[in-house]
């Protein structure tokens, strides 16, 4: 790790596309297999999956060999938790229903050492500076930071414009399956109109300079997403794929399955 570019936001910052997949199996097999699949990133879902700041670390570790770049998702915008996973080699982070410019404001600051932000020092003890053997890692580090204000309420669509105005927020990131819950349409993120937000969300972004992310698992919606200007594109989640996968192989060989069916979506 003596070379800390993030090279995902790098390609973001030059218009390059990324795709990349949910991590919520808190295995370190879960991790490499997802990694060594072809995806530009990988995020780890600290948020909703049951992930420790050790497991954490046990995904970043298991990530390390591949290329794809490693994300956490956060349940908040908790600068004491960011410190921690900045230190054990995090560079880039999705933080969950940014609703007001504060917030927005207080995760960029959290991400930068003095005098641009509040980042404590402790490369001593940091796995992203190697114990203090990655040279001119404080010349370089704030840089390198990615941070990622996911908007997925009505209440962030109204503000959309004022959290684009804060400097250092690298991508906004668009969450139909909340917004759709916002709007009335709990577990209907394809509903026209989530769908209407969504481009409304994304064209104010675009129109911003910064880059725009979504989150669909419908082939349908990202092509749309796509061409409506997303450059950050999650496509699956690794649990939604196994249970998928899982069931329909069992559905082929278990008759008695056959009337098992859900009608909960993501």
């Amino acid at each position: 790790m003596t070379d800390i570019t993030n090279r995902f936001k790098q390609a973001l910052l030059t218009g390059q596309k990324q795709v990349g997949i949910w991590n919520g199996i808190p295995h370190s097999y879960a991790a490499e297999i997802l990694a060594g699949a072809g995806f530009d990133w990988v995020l780890i879902d600290a948020e909703h999956a049951p992930f420790s700041i050790d497991q954490i670390v046990i995904q970043l570790q298991a990530m390390s060999r591949y290329s794809a770049h490693p994300i956490v998702r956060l349940p908040e915008g908790n600068p004491s938790y960011m410190k921690t996973l900045m230190d054990a080699g995090v560079q880039s982070f999705i933080i969950p229903m940014v609703e007001d410019l504060e917030t927005a404001q207080k995760i960029v600051a959290a991400s930068r050492y003095a005098p641009e932000g509040i980042r404590g020092v402790g490369t001593a003890l940091s796995r992203a500076a190697q114990w203090n053997r990655v040279n001119d890692y404080f010349k370089n580090a704030n840089d390198q930071m990615c941070v990622i204000a996911q908007i997925e309420s009505i209440k962030g669509v109204e503000i959309i414009d004022q959290i684009l105005e804060v400097e250092g927020l690298d991508v906004i990131f668009i969450g139909p399956a909340d917004l759709a819950s916002t709007m009335g349409y709990l577990g209907n993120p394809g509903h026209e109109a989530v769908k209407e937000k969504v481009h409304y969300c994304l064209e104010r972004i675009v129109s911003s300079g910064k880059v725009a992310g979504v989150l669909t698992s419908s082939e349908a919606l990202i092509a749309n997403y796509i061409e409506k200007g997303a450059k950050m594109v999650g496509v699956g989640l690794d649990t939604i794929i196994l249970a998928k996968a899982s069931q329909q192989l069992a559905l082929k060989y278990i008759d008695s399955l056959e009337n098992r069916k859900s009608n909960t979506q993501y």
